[in-house]
């Protein structure tokens, strides 16, 4: 009997045994994701790889309103409007993927079919980081700075831990809102206003 319930406890270990992560290597960028297509990843100025951490529930789900609002607003004023699965090939070499972005259609459609089809080469007019509980806040801060280095001219970044937004524009320094404040897409994105009562509503206290 004995025998049997270490056969027992053997199989079920076995079969609930879980594997170490295996990164798998490339020469490029591409193959590496084509090898990798577990793993979410970006590209930075240097190069380098970095895997960035999945979106928990909550984020997600704030991450989908801020992209409807911003599709929502799209089809009525034009552009492209993207979510955070697609990477761009920003002019400083790196490619990333904002949370939320957007690029005038006369721009977009002066890519080619191909360019557009793969890690478009090209800065979105407008971008938009959200914090998740997994992301420095300062590493965020960075980011933005490299996109309005790149072209980007306005970009959000949203920490909901903080309640609070920072815009950044070109020409201007970045400015910290509270939570209460409209935030508006200026000039870049005419009549767009972000309604952030969803975004702070599943906080709680």
């Amino acid at each position: 009997m004995r025998n049997d319930l270490n056969q027992l406890v053997r199989e079920e270990q076995e079969r609930y045994q879980i594997s170490p992560p295996v990164i798998r290597v490339a020469e490029s960028f591409e193959d590496f994701i084509a090898l990798n297509p577990e793993l979410v990843v970006e590209q930075n100025s240097n190069g380098e790889i970095v895997i960035l951490s999945p979106a928990g529930s909550e984020s997600a789900g704030r991450n989908s309103e801020i992209c409807f609002q911003l599709h929502g607003w799209c089809k009525h004023y034009g552009g492209k409007a993207f979510d955070s699965s697609g990477l761009f090939k920003l002019p400083d070499g790196s490619k990333r993927g904002p949370d939320a972005s957007w690029i005038s259609m006369e721009r977009w459609q002066a890519l080619s079919k191909e360019d557009r089809e793969g890690f478009a080469p090209i800065c979105p007019d407008f971008v938009i980081e959200l914090r998740s509980r997994t992301d420095r806040l300062v590493d965020l801060q960075q980011k933005m700075v490299d996109y309005v280095a790149n072209g980007v001219r306005l970009g959000w970044l949203i920490d909901p831990y903080k309640r609070q937004v920072y815009v950044y524009l070109q020409g201007r320094a970045m400015e910290a809102l509270p939570e209460n404040c409209p935030l508006s897409g200026e000039d870049v994105l005419p009549g767009f206003v972000l309604d952030l009562s969803s975004i702070w509503a599943d906080l709680g206290d």
